[in-house]
């Protein structure tokens, strides 16, 4: 008999294993899959090359999102957090994939970057503040019970004022669409969750939206990543004193 929870962080860890074999997307222990993911560079994956999400590039541009420093959750192979460095931002970035570090310190960049498990490194290392916080595919393959250790990260580490810049699976585009309870009748997460924009404001209550549209669309040629399938979220964590809430 082993009766050993005695915290949130053992319930959480519990719930995770009801996700195997799908808990290798977000836990340390499994990063292997995402080495496997990254291991051909060349595959025809529409992320793999060089470009910023163009929702991220426009909030720059347009003065929404200003230099500061600035933490990139799943970076993969760095995309995102090289337009940082390059528009002023003194960037970290993280991946749990070594085969995805790897390749972004590769393709250089002045960024900060770390290999690990996201929750762990920003409770240690990754600590911020940080003004601007990106992530750009990593919140969709968390199971529901992550969001609760996801919130704690944005809470811990956002600058009162900061920037939260989100990319996520649409419903009706992309991604499981079946509830949260139903998902741990099934164990699995089919590669990904979609969310609506209800969801995303419900669960990001706690921040100021700015914008929630559908990514648009950019064409091969475009010096920016955009698919239609994905939300664009860009949302602001209050100053101290203020409180946030969706539009």
């Amino acid at each position: 008999m082993d009766r050993y929870i005695r915290d949130v962080d053992d319930v959480l860890r519990l719930l995770d294993g009801l996700f195997a074999p799908d808990a290798d997307r977000w836990t340390e222990q499994g990063a292997s899959w995402w080495d496997g993911f990254y291991a051909d560079r060349s595959r025809p994956v529409p992320f793999f090359a060089d470009k910023p999400d163009e929702h991220l590039v426009s909030a720059l541009d347009r003065g929404l999102v200003r230099p500061g420093r600035a933490l990139d959750l799943g970076c993969g192979h760095g995309r995102n957090a090289r337009h940082l460095a390059a528009r002023g931002f003194t960037v970290d970035a993280v991946d749990l994939s070594p085969a995805a570090v790897r390749w972004a310190r590769e393709a250089g960049g002045d960024v900060n970057w770390f290999c690990g498990d996201a929750f762990a490194l920003t409770a240690t290392e990754l600590t911020g503040p940080y003004d601007l916080v990106v992530d750009s595919g990593c919140f969709h393959h968390l199971p529901p019970h992550r969001r609760v250790s996801y919130l704690g990260l944005l809470d811990r580490v956002l600058a009162p004022g900061g920037a939260f810049v989100l990319s996520c699976f649409a419903s009706g585009a992309m991604g499981s669409e079946l509830p949260d309870d139903e998902l741990y009748r099934t164990g699995r997460l089919e590669g990904g969750l979609a969310y609506t924009p209800e969801s995303l404001r419900r669960i990001f209550a706690g921040l100021t939206e700015i914008e929630l549209r559908r990514m648009r669309d950019e064409p091969e040629d475009s010096p920016y990543f955009g698919k239609e399938f994905l939300w664009a979220g860009l949302f602001r964590r209050e100053p101290a004193g203020q409180h946030g809430s969706p539009r």
